[in-house]
């Protein structure tokens, strides 16, 4: 099958392709897409449940570090001041973990950016297809609508001017035969006319995902960053209160990531299958969704010598009517017009109709010619499996690196905050303040010296 113009599966689509698949029972499952099969879906069921694998793991990790530093850690001895060894390096690696988090930020709006315009190549192919679809039906209707007003009208005005010559009504009504048609075949070349299968409403509803789905991402991205920049501030300002509360907000964001890394893994292999060899799936499902013959969809969707356009017996015959139309009114308009004056504002008319169904005729050969519906196919492919593909692997990193930063920082954030010094409720009082404890504590000692 031949591929799209400028479009060629990727080293991530091979790469994600060859992965192995498997069936909730653990059975290998075959790598083409096939969304209506259930072992496929298992299959990506499968890869969403290991990120939720992972999220188990992950907090019991957690849990047990906590449970075993707060379990096991050894007594202090009474009115020991000395800071606890190793207290700056939990704080560092704390704020190195957040640092990372915040790397995975920016390669997070990197990706949600990337995706979107992919899908926004994808949405403007879809609506430029459906410009061109619309144009040929539009065309095909204006024609048939002109040729059928002229038959009505000037040629048959035309054939009532001539009834005194019985060869010159022949030629009249040979070209009313010619245009009759010429009219039935253009009808056949409105394929895409009453077909269910809208490409405008694809595209609004593929806009309508992508905008929510964006939105999301956003939302979830800044999330993050507050809660890294607010943890940051409460390290910097030894504020147990802000840590304590930028803890449970990191469980959340740890759980969001772990959810989102799942849903993007899946897209991605789901999404290798299908850019691996498109072209199958996409002429199946057309012709379950359109009816349209196989013939119709593989010229559009190849666009190869190997497929022959299946609507060129109907252009060429199109062609000679229009040819015969044409030399038979020049002939009427020799012999009928010096004999009878009247039949010259008939001929003139259907002449300006002629031209103007000829012009609506090259038009309809270039929009019917499959280069143009099938450079649309290639850009949507381009914005899907390379745009947003590349998005969606931007994203899996970022969420990888946010699950990591965040259990980190949440096994060292416990730690830092016992080491913060138990005056964090004092530390903005003023030392002159007589109804600080420090103050009114030296001002008694000062007075038993007296």
């Amino acid at each position: 099958m031949g591929a799209p113009p400028g479009y060629r599966p990727s080293a991530w689509v091979h790469l994600l392709h060859q992965l192995p698949r498997a069936d909730f029972q653990l059975r290998p499952v075959p790598s083409g897409f096939a969304p209506q099969e259930q072992e496929y879906q298992q299959a990506l069921l499968l890869v969403v449940a290991l990120a939720g694998l992972g999220l188990g793991l992950s907090l019991i990790c957690i849990a047990v570090y906590l449970i075993r530093f707060c379990c096991c850690r050894p007594p202090e001895p009474p009115g020991s001041k000395s800071p606890t060894p190793g207290g700056g390096c939990v704080t560092w690696s704390c704020i190195v973990a957040l640092l990372v988090g915040c790397t995975g930020i920016g390669i997070g709006f990197y990706g949600n950016s990337e995706t979107s315009d992919g899908v926004s190549q994808l949405s403007s192919a879809l609506l430029h297809a459906n410009h061109t679809l619309s144009a040929i039906d539009h065309l095909v209707l204006e024609t048939v609508e002109r040729l059928g007003e002229a038959v009505r009208t000037e040629l048959t005005t035309l054939e009532e001017v001539l009834e005194p010559r019985t060869e010159l009504v022949a030629a009249a009504r040979g070209a009313r035969r010619q245009a009759e048609a010429v009219a039935q075949q253009l009808q056949g070349l409105a394929f895409w006319q009453g077909v269910p299968l809208s490409p405008l409403q694809v595209a609004e509803d593929v806009s309508f995902v992508e905008e929510y789905r964006w939105l999301a991402y956003v939302l979830l991205l800044l999330l993050e960053l507050l809660v890294c920049l607010f943890t940051l501030l409460g390290l910097a300002k030894q504020s147990k209160w802000l840590v304590i509360v930028m803890t449970v907000m990191s469980l959340l964001v740890l759980v969001l990531s772990w959810g989102s890394m799942g849903l993007e893994a899946a897209t991605a292999v789901g999404l290798s299958d299908f850019c691996s060899n498109p072209d199958p799936y996409i002429l199946n499902l057309t012709q379950e969704e359109t009816g349209l013959s196989s013939d119709i969809l593989s010229y559009y969707f190849l666009c190869n010598q190997a497929v022959s356009n299946p609507f060129q017996q109907r252009l060429t015959l199109s062609q000679r009517a229009l040819a015969n139309i044409h030399s038979q009114l020049l002939g009427l308009e020799r012999e009928a017009v010096p004999q009878f004056p009247s039949a010259q504002k008939p001929l003139l008319s259907l002449e300006e109709t002629l031209n103007v169904t000829e012009g609506n005729f090259h038009q309809l050969v270039a929009l019917l010619h499959c280069r143009g519906l099938h450079k649309d196919y290639g850009a949507a492919l381009r914005g899907l499996c390379e745009d947003a593909l590349e998005g969606l692997l931007f994203l899996l990193l970022f969420s990888l690196l946010s699950a990591g930063a965040l259990a980190a920082a949440l096994c060292s954030l416990p730690r830092a905050w016992a080491l913060f010094p138990p005056s964090d409720d004092y530390d903005d009082t003023d030392d002159d303040d007589p109804f600080n404890p420090q103050e009114s504590k030296r001002f008694v000692q000062w007075q038993s010296s007296i």
